[in-house]
């Protein structure tokens, strides 16, 4: 049996590849433990990454897409159009030369309702976007399907820690950066995919929920403080998302939220093994794109491990 602690995109992740391998499973959901990835975008962009993530991230990423949209219904491969105000066309430029697997583009092109606002873009056709809360809910399903327990109790295997932040007591390096988020109903915004707008100070990106509904996203404070959304945070959220459309004037809040994702000092998703446990963790601002990854790598080892033992 391997018990799998935490609940998250990470542990969610692991359960489902290991499973997938036949091996025994259960998944242990710690008691008070909100995952932070359910406040994430969802967005799987291994290509827009590539402005200040490690290499590795772009380059393993992009198996991440093909792996959820096998089993995420909520999968929508559109791409993902970058733009910038014009007094910001150095930091499209420095985004550009940063990122690969873009095309320059005129963004009414593919997003109507930006005709007049944005005299260029970058279109990054290879990547998509998923909502987080529908996927997680589409893994539990997969596995209790598949016979996986899921419980509050204690663990009965080998432990394999997907606990994010919450596992610093075991991993002293792990650190948290504090991400905000809102969620508006906007009738008078139709956005097909996720926008993200460039900004030296600001930067933020919306990716669309259906109906009318999108998330705005999101700070990036080295913070453990966990408390609610802050003031500033709404502020320069919805002033950025006005800056994409006016209509985001008129939107209504209906959600706000803030989380500690788990980071290591190089901000690289990592799995490691320390006092007995594996340990996947450090997945950043990259949950959703490098989860899917850690896991098969991580199904991988143990499966090699266990041909071993016999």
């Amino acid at each position: 049996m391997i018990s799998v602690l935490g609940a998250g995109v990470a542990g969610l992740c692991a359960a489902t590849a290991l499973r997938a391998r036949g091996l025994a499973v259960e998944v242990i959901v710690p008691e008070g433990l909100r995952a932070a990835s359910l406040l994430a975008g969802g967005m799987l962009a291994p290509f827009c990454e590539g402005d200040g993530a490690p290499a590795a991230v772009v380059a393993e990423g992009q198996a991440a897409l093909a792996w959820w949209q096998a089993r995420a219904k909520s999968y929508v491969g559109r791409g993902t159009l970058v733009v910038a105000p014009a007094r910001d066309t150095a930091e499209m430029a420095r985004f550009a030369r940063a990122t690969t697997g873009h095309i320059t583009v005129d963004p009414a092109d593919y997003e109507p309702d930006l005709a007049g606002r944005f005299a260029s873009g970058l279109f990054f056709a290879g990547e998509a976007h998923l909502d987080p809360v529908d996927a997680l809910g589409d893994l539990r399903a997969g596995l209790r399907a598949a016979g996986v327990r899921l419980h509050t109790g204690a663990p009965s295997g080998r432990i394999v820690d997907c606990r994010g932040y919450a596992a610093r007591d075991r991993l002293p390096d792990l650190r948290a950066v504090r991400g905000e988020m809102l969620e508006v109903l906007a009738p008078d915004v139709s956005l097909s995919r996720p926008i993200r707008l460039l900004h030296p100070r600001f930067p933020c990106y919306i990716v669309r929920r259906g109906a009318g509904r999108y998330m705005i996203g999101a700070t990036m404070v080295e913070s453990a403080a966990s408390g609610p959304i802050t003031a500033r945070a709404v502020m320069e959220l919805l002033s950025a998302a006005y800056t994409v459309h006016p209509g985001f004037a008129e939107a209504e809040v209906i959600a706000t939220g803030a989380g500690l994702r788990p980071a290591f000092a190089d901000n690289t998703p990592t799995l490691r093994a320390e006092d007995g446990r594996l340990h996947l963790n450090g997945l950043y601002r990259h949950g959703f794109l490098m989860a899917p990854v850690l896991a098969e790598r991580l199904a991988e080892r143990l499966c090699k491990e266990m041909a071993h033992a016999h």
